[in-house]
């Protein structure tokens, strides 16, 4: 089983902006390699994805740094680097397998499709690498644009696009889905559905609706499940998580099912999961 989404985070080493001590405070403690070995054993995962979660090049050193330590566990790293920059200056480094930007974050919508950053996504794809989507309904309509105009470099969905469940989105979110699983060069990660959903009331009920669509539009061989660890302690937990994706997954064959909780992830990253 590979956790293809989690994080590792310190604020005692730096500001993560979107880490509110109010709003999250159960989760505005440091996150380390301890902690997800703990996790990873009790719920039968064998390798992981850490995936950044601020913006600057010193947490992709630390993570690559904290990843070649955890003796194969992390099998992979989603970095960042500056999209706006005339070249995107990325290590060298076998464990680097894909760069993200908290785009959902950007006060302009369409900053996916700024030249600059259209450039800087090309020459990851040329470099091997994926680009991990992270948006919201705001820049859902760039990031299908984007999508489609590289269909040279691959593509992750974070968290199936964050759909608003809380709110009881359905559409426009369901619509855009089956758009952005028409482009050969996306995958999607069934991820996060928790901590966009109601935290403390959320069923299985409620999130399956989203999962089901999410799956008959990509297809089990284009989806990867992610805890979102340590974030989706504001809902539950990984237990909880570990155990709402098995109950999603309770239709789906055992060749599907092997897809989405390891054989995707293995494909699309690259990992040496083995």
């Amino acid at each position: 089983m590979i956790d293809a989404h989690h994080h590792l985070w310190n604020p005692a080493v730096r500001a993560y902006p979107w880490l509110d001590p109010d709003a999250h405070a159960p989760i505005h403690r440091a996150y380390a390699l301890d902690d997800l070995r703990k996790e990873a054993a009790a719920h039968g995962v064998t390798a992981t994805v850490l995936v950044q979660t601020v913006a600057t090049a010193a947490e992709t050193a630390d993570f690559l740094a904290t990843a070649r330590a955890s003796g194969g566990l992390i099998a992979g790293v989603v970095g960042w680097t500056d999209l706006t920059a005339p070249e995107p200056a990325l290590p060298d480094a076998p464990l680097l397998v894909g760069v993200r930007h908290q785009v959902e974050d950007e006060p302009d919508p369409r900053w996916l499709v700024r030249a600059d950053v259209l450039r800087s996504l090309a020459a990851l794809g040329a470099r091997g690498l994926v680009y991990d989507l992270l948006v919201r309904a705001p820049q859902r309509q760039a990031a299908l644009e984007c999508v489609r105009g590289l269909d040279e470099v691959p593509f992750v969905l974070d968290h199936a696009g964050k759909p608003g469940i809380a709110a009881g989105e359905w559409e426009p979110w369901a619509s855009w889905i089956a758009s952005m699983a028409a482009c050969e060069n996306t995958v999607c990660k069934l991820s996060g559905l928790v901590t966009e959903a109601p935290w403390h009331t959320w069923t299985a009920g409620l999130l399956r609706p989203y999962a089901e669509h999410v799956l008959a539009a990509f297809g089990a061989d284009r989806i990867l499940f992610g805890s979102d660890w340590p974030v989706c302690e504001l809902a539950g937990g990984y237990a909880a998580v570990h155990a709402l994706t098995d109950d999603l997954l309770r239709s789906c064959t055992a060749t599907e099912r092997a897809a989405v909780l390891g054989d995707t992830a293995r494909r699309v990253y690259g990992l040496d999961a083995g």
